[in-house]
């Protein structure tokens, strides 16, 4: 066997696959780095001390494999029955978890049943998303946002994607709200009609809902296909710990842990998670101070001649003035900040930048000035 025909031994639809392309991850120290969303406070002190003292003899056993003092913790935050929660390693997995429940591979089903085979979601949203479809085989339908990246109109019940944007039996439908990477909220009315027009299941998934003014949660308590996905990665600052859970109908959380992978949420996760839900009045302050940072950012940016899509996350998409998106990119990495830059045809005129420390949004803004005055 030559040592090129290994490739040959997978899956021809998975040597097709576009791979998920992550934010780059560089030394600490090294840049300002405001590309990836992540939270820049630490998580909280009761977290971290939790961490050390379960950093024992105990890791080598198997954690809890279904996060149960986690769950029972989660459910009375949101007056719930544990049976209503499920943790997973970040809400990634619970996305491909979803997809092996709910969605038929594409070439399992006939033609006249490719609803039952249609991922559906939003474009421009969370880039994950299609390489989750593909890789399952699915089939993917993209739905354009309108020009100002909010929600377009709903179809007719039972409609298909030649007949209205919206694919109303499409057997999963993903919702990013707060979307990624626009920023924008999507209010919960229209969410509750696009989720009662909708046959199939659909996830809300709100990464970003403790830096908006509202979210959809209710949803997931009224109607029995919705899902809501949180995560502890952005507002609880354990982006590291892969911590993310779904709430909704008990009956359909069931079915999911099915295809669930075993012991996937590790220990050490689920006791920091656990420990940041008892230290609530911290991460108030600290999303608190975000979104004044948000607001400060938005303000200056502007000044600056920057196009600033209002946001309702912890990041701001923009369109820069003078040049290309990516040319500021890449003169900005020259200045030792980091943002990110999509090369997709819906954002490839923004830059991304997370909301940073004030120390960071100075970094940022002395970066931009110098970069405008050359």
């Amino acid at each position: 066997m030559s040592k090129h025909s290994a490739v040959n031994l997978v899956r021809p639809s998975v040597r097709r696959l576009q791979a998920y392309i992550p934010g780059e991850q560089p030394g600490r120290g090294r840049l300002t780095k405001l590309n990836t969303n992540e939270n820049p406070y630490p998580p909280s002190p009761k977290a971290l001390d939790a961490i050390r003292e379960a950093t024992d003899e105990g890791l080598r056993l198997y954690p809890n494999p279904t996060a149960e003092k986690l769950r029972r913790s989660l459910a009375r935050k949101h007056g719930c029955d544990p049976e209503q929660i499920l943790v997973g390693n970040g809400s990634d997995e619970l996305l491909a978890v979803c997809i092996r429940a709910c969605v038929e591979p594409f070439r399992s089903v006939s033609p006249s049943r490719l609803y039952a085979a249609t991922v559906q979601y939003f474009d421009p949203s969370y880039s994950l998303y299609p390489v989750l479809a593909d890789a399952h085989g699915a089939r993917r339908h993209a739905v354009p946002l309108e020009r100002d990246f909010s929600l377009p109109v709903l179809g007719s019940k039972g409609s298909s994607p030649s007949a209205s944007p919206w694919n109303t039996r499409a057997a999963l439908s993903l919702i990013t709200t707060p979307n990624a990477p626009s920023g924008r909220s999507y209010p919960t009315t229209k969410l509750r009609r696009f989720c009662r027009g909708t046959e199939g299941v659909v996830v809300l998934d709100e990464a970003y809902a403790d830096f908006a003014s509202e979210n959809a949660l209710n949803l997931a308590f009224e109607l029995p296909n919705v899902i809501v996905l949180r995560t502890f990665s952005k507002a609880y600052s354990l982006s590291s710990q892969r911590i993310g859970y779904a709430v909704g109908n008990a009956e359909l959380l069931a079915e999911l842990m099915k295809v669930r992978d075993s012991y996937s949420v590790n220990e050490l996760g689920q006791v920091a998670a656990l420990a940041a839900l008892s230290d609530r009045r911290y991460y108030r302050e600290v999303i608190k101070e975000i979104r004044v940072s948000r607001e400060v950012l938005t303000h200056h940016l502007a000044e600056l001649g920057f196009r600033v899509i209002p946001s309702e996350t912890n990041f701001l998409l923009v369109e820069p003035p003078g040049f290309s998106a990516e040319r500021w990119f890449e003169k900005l990495r020259e200045q030792r900040v980091l943002v990110r830059w999509f090369n997709s045809r819906r954002v490839r005129r923004y830059l991304r930048i997370t909301i940073g420390t004030d120390e960071e949004i100075a970094e940022l803004l002395s970066a931009v000035e110098r970069i405008l005055a050359k």
